[in-house]
């Protein structure tokens, strides 16, 4: 029997408070095309639960695992190696079931872990504070495009054209509705990154400049002069990491000046998971503290002078700030984040700048192998993990050739970027430390014999 809290009427009062003839009127900005207008075809109106069962295990045997074999995407989700001990940690109870804490000061143990995680990232992008994560690193990157136009009170952000597409597309949408302009474009398949571009390129109409580091062709450069230009015109710099395995061995953005470093943190403790959950990364400054969105644990004592956590600000839509608050973000990714804490504790500095060393070799040694198939040259005169390959041929194609000879050879440019053929031929390689010398033979091997 169908629950249905609502009356007709009820849902007339509705509609009629917020201005809608119908509730079809709620979907406008749904394209027709990606409407239903009847039932789903290909599926059979009722099945028996052992059937279901069964048709979703068929369809289950014809995905490939990520380990199944040579493994070499990226773009922004990583394979990297997670440690049994993160996977049983997290499933603990007191873990696994908690939720945000809305009387904070009983769960200690969930703010202390917040404190935690807080901490590591912070120290990790070389800023002075962060909180206690976002939903991904695509939502992250435009909280701080719209954290920058409260501080500016300017409302155009320059994006580099080496941010990802994912997270451009993510700051297009949401800039609909708050009037941001946005600058950006397609990347040049060219070793060099636009960042000279864009500090001549910074006005006083400028709320921040984004990039990202390493940039979606796994490019690096130093954004020293970058952040000077910004701060010369009253703007403020954000940079994006997607990688953050890579701040083992490159400068941190807080170093060389960054005003706001966001990013995804799925690459420590979070597996790839078909795209999600992960858990977003917001760090800031320690003047724009209060413009930050989400929430903030902080360390004091309680009654007895004993160490202890609460929330120190949470300036959220449901809390005292309501339409005053400086995001929409209602919770943070707990259970993701506190992966990302155990991972990162486990590794500790030491082990994570063995981790990263470990990537950059094997980087290293793939794209010299790769650079050797005829025809296929790398763009980067410099990388971490990640670098984009030109190839004589459609990357998209290639890719598809390589999969049938059981090789994940990277991600194509033409996916990416569809509407580009400039970016046809670009092939975005990553190579962690799961990647094997057997896995890059093969990967050169079978990418010798699809383009030959």
């Amino acid at each position: 029997m169908r629950y249905l809290p609502l009356t007709p009427d009820d849902r007339s009062a509705m509609l009629a408070a917020v201005g809608a003839a119908s509730i079809d009127d709620l979907f406008v900005d749904v394209p027709a095309e990606a409407r239903l207008d009847g039932p789903i075809t290909g599926l059979p109106n009722h099945a028996s639960e052992l059937a279901v069962e069964r048709h979703m295990a068929a369809l289950a045997r014809q995905n490939r695992a990520a380990g199944d074999g040579p493994f070499f995407l990226g773009a922004g989700a990583y394979r990297h190696h997670v440690p049994a001990s993160v996977d049983h940690l997290i499933q603990r109870g007191e873990f696994l079931t908690a939720y945000t804490p809305y009387q904070p000061e009983i769960a200690q143990g969930t703010l202390q872990m917040l404190f935690e995680f807080q901490t590591q990232v912070a120290r990790l992008f070389g800023t002075d504070v962060a909180n206690a994560s976002m939903y991904d690193g695509s939502t992250a990157c435009w909280e701080a495009i719209v954290m920058a136009r409260r501080i500016t009170k300017r409302g155009k952000a320059l994006l580099s054209t080496g941010l990802h597409p994912h997270y451009r597309s993510v700051a297009r949408t949401m800039a609909k509705y708050t009037g941001d302009q946005l600058v950006d474009g397609d990347p040049t398949l060219e070793a060099g990154t636009d960042w000279a571009v864009l500090a001549a390129a910074v006005d006083t109409d400028t709320s921040c400049v984004v990039v990202q580091y390493p940039d979606i062709l796994g490019r690096i450069d130093d954004m020293t002069s970058l952040a000077a230009a910004c701060q010369a015109a009253g703007a403020l710099l954000i940079a994006v990491v997607t990688e953050p395995v890579a701040l083992g061995l490159i400068k941190s953005p807080g170093e060389m000046g960054a005003d706001i470093v966001v990013g995804e943190g799925q690459a420590i403790g979070v597996g790839l998971q078909f795209g999600g959950p992960y858990v977003g990364l917001f760090a800031c400054k320690t003047k724009y503290v209060r413009q930050m969105p989400g929430r903030l644990c902080g360390e004091t004592v309680d009654a007895n002078g004993k160490r202890g956590f609460v929330l120190t600000l949470s300036t959220r839509e449901q809390h005292i700030r309501r339409e005053k608050a400086t995001s929409n973000i209602c919770t943070n990714a707990g259970l993701c984040a506190l992966a990302f804490s155990i991972h990162m504790t486990l590794l500790g500095e030491a082990g994570l700048r063995q981790l990263a060393g470990i990537n950059h070799g094997r980087a290293k040694v793939a794209a010299a192998a790769l650079a050797q198939v005829p025809g296929v040259s790398v763009i980067n005169s410099g990388f971490f993990n990640e670098f984009t390959l030109r190839l004589p041929t459609d990357a998209r194609a290639t890719v598809h050739k390589l999969a049938e000879k059981g090789v994940l050879g990277g991600v194509s440019l033409g996916r990416l970027y569809p509407d580009n053929d400039a970016l046809a031929n670009g092939l975005v390689v990553a190579v962690t430390e799961t990647a094997t010398e057997e896995d890059i033979a093969a990967f050169a091997a079978a990418l010798k014999e699809v383009l030959a």
